[in-house]
């Protein structure tokens, strides 16, 4: 007998279940219970969709000898070529793709990979000349004339993963608990590949910085640093970027003064650091990843660490040859099409180092981890004087905002995109009286509805504002039911819901790209389709106008 009889359950309800059912034959019992019962079009559909991907993942790995690149996204190509090492075969992915789907996106990651296997064509093989850039160009002012350490820090020694914890009106905020968790399993894991032995560094600026030691610590810090100073009650360019600059190059080559040696660092500066992509930790990231000489992969979705084979002559040195660089940060982001995803590297040059690799992340990119208040680490409190300078604007009045909107937690959103255009205020009041059929339901805009010309009436103004945009520049969300009407489904907004248990797309498009991540694509007009999903919610009778309208 299944533990999940489907007759007994709208679709809305078992779709959050069926994910976690992870035998195909207990499925497939469940799916002659329905065809024997309701036998509900979208139910069945939703089963069956659940057997093969179980099925899928029972098969282990994708063999690429006999993958049908057909059945596989450019991402999924991407992901999968970075794990082979026969030339011969991403030889023969490349014809392959070239006869079939002939997806351009896809043959470049093809034919970057065989590059990266086997170096260039180029017959040159005389290693590069190098000439520093001020000598190279004499007549031009570059900053590097005052900033003689960039070509100086070639070969020094790097190590640990510094988080940066934003605290916000006194509370650690939630993607600082993200961030460590993060970090803790990516170090853990490289501990055990590399035989290392490096930490977590979480890194604490502000008024109440002491307040949150023990948080830190319990969601994964090996090694706490904090300043904490009541001038820096609120975030500051300047005095926050110092701060964490010096702590970052104390007990190393470029040190200030007095900070030559320390005796919780022993390295001249992390090898890898990550930042919250908030308003202030966008602000600070780019500033410390300057000063500190160094890049930054911004708004970033996904961190791993591996070995990367390159084969670019400015970063081996010698054209036609290749090199594998350990230990490099893959930091992962919505390219700026807006529709596949790009993976950073910040990769050395034979004379010049690029460390930290940095990163910001997105908001709800990663999980919250369940804290450890027994863990126990290492406590700095980093004393330093601050110079009076970083402080010439003093703030005298503020308000804070109290209010906010906040789309985590809901059971249903439902998000408008683009598709509005044609009567934008009528397509904002069809989505609240859906929100409103609804017991615990929110409104949610794609960035194009943000970014629009669109003109609303002032009744429903007051409901399109940035801090509704759900994507990788606002919020990420993870209802049961996730409603997306009229929206197109670029990369930008999938990182903001992707992880719903049921997506429910509305697009008059049947090839939009929402598709690809939907559970259901409604093909039709969200101005008919909205009010009649309103009048079936109010009747409760969601999942059978679903399984209707999908079937028109």
């Amino acid at each position: 007998m299944v533990e999940i009889d489907p007759t007994e359950y709208e679709i809305a309800d078992l779709g959050p279940k069926i994910k976690d059912v992870d035998d195909a034959d207990e499925l497939r019992a469940m799916l002659e219970l329905e065809e024997g019962g309701e036998d509900r079009v979208p139910v069945k559909t939703l089963i069956e969709d659940r057997i093969e991907k179980v099925e899928d993942e029972g098969d282990g790995e994708i063999d690429p000898e006999t993958v049908d690149l057909g059945t596989l996204t450019v991402a999924d190509v991407a992901n999968m070529v970075r794990d082979i090492d026969d030339a011969a075969v991403l030889r023969d992915l490349l014809e392959r793709e070239q006869a079939g789907e002939d997806r351009k996106t896809a043959k470049s990651q093809i034919e970057s990979r065989i590059e990266s296997v086997e170096g260039t064509d180029e017959e040159e093989t005389e290693e590069a000349e190098y000439v520093p850039p001020e000598e190279k160009y004499p007549d031009l002012d570059h900053p590097t004339n005052d900033k003689q350490w960039v070509e100086g820090t070639v070969g020094a020694e790097y190590r640990d993963m510094w988080v940066y914890c934003e605290t916000q009106a006194g509370d650690l905020v939630d993607v600082s608990k993200e961030m460590l968790g993060k970090a803790r399993d990516l170090m853990d894991t490289y501990n055990a590949e590399y035989d290392a032995d490096e930490r977590v560094v979480a890194v604490l600026i502000g008024a109440d910085a002491s307040d949150h030691v023990d948080d830190v610590i319990a969601y994964g810090a090996d090694l706490v640093l904090y300043h904490e100073d009541d001038r820096l009650e609120r975030f500051r360019h300047q005095p926050y970027t110092e701060i964490f600059c010096d702590m970052a190059r104390a007990g190393g080559d470029l040190a200030s003064e007095g900070r030559e040696e320390v005796d919780w660092k022993d390295y001249h500066e992390p090898r890898y650091t990550v930042f919250p992509a908030t308003n202030n930790g966008r602000d600070l990231s780019a500033l410390v990843q300057g000063e500190l000489d160094s890049g930054l992969a911004s708004d970033c979705s996904g961190l791993y660490i591996e070995n990367a084979m390159i084969s670019n002559p400015a970063k081996v040195g010698t054209a036609g040859d290749k090199k594998e660089f350990e230990r490099v940060l893959h930091m992962k982001r919505p390219d700026f099409s807006g529709f596949e995803y790009s993976t950073i590297l910040c990769i050395d040059k034979p004379n010049r180092d690029f460390h930290p690799q940095g990163a910001s992340v997105i908001p709800g990119s990663f999980e919250i981890p369940d804290p450890d208040y027994e863990r126990d680490s290492e406590v700095v409190d980093y004393e330093m004087d601050l110079e009076d300078a970083w402080f010439q604007v003093e703030v005298e009045e503020y308000d804070r905002l109290s209010g906010g909107v906040d789309l985590t937690g809901h059971d249903v959103i439902v998000a408008v995109g683009r598709g509005i255009g044609d009567d934008p205020t009528r397509g904002i009041e069809q989505a609240l009286d859906l929100v409103d059929a609804f017991e615990d339901a929110d409104l949610g805009l794609s960035r194009g509805v943000i970014t629009s010309s669109y003109s609303f009436d002032s009744h429903v103004e007051q409901y399109v504002t940035e801090e509704r945009q759900i994507g990788e520049s606002g919020q990420a969300v993870e209802p049961d039911v996730y409603i997306a009407a009229g929206i197109s489904g670029a990369i930008q907004h999938k990182v903001g819901c992707d992880e719903s248990d049921t997506i429910i797309a509305i697009n008059t498009d049947p090839d939009a790209d929402i598709r690809d991540f939907s559970d259901y694509l409604i093909e039709g007009d969200l101005f008919e389709v909205l009010p009649r999903l309103t009048e079936a919610v109010e009747a409760g009778d969601l999942g059978a106008v679903v399984g209707e309208v999908s079937d028109d």
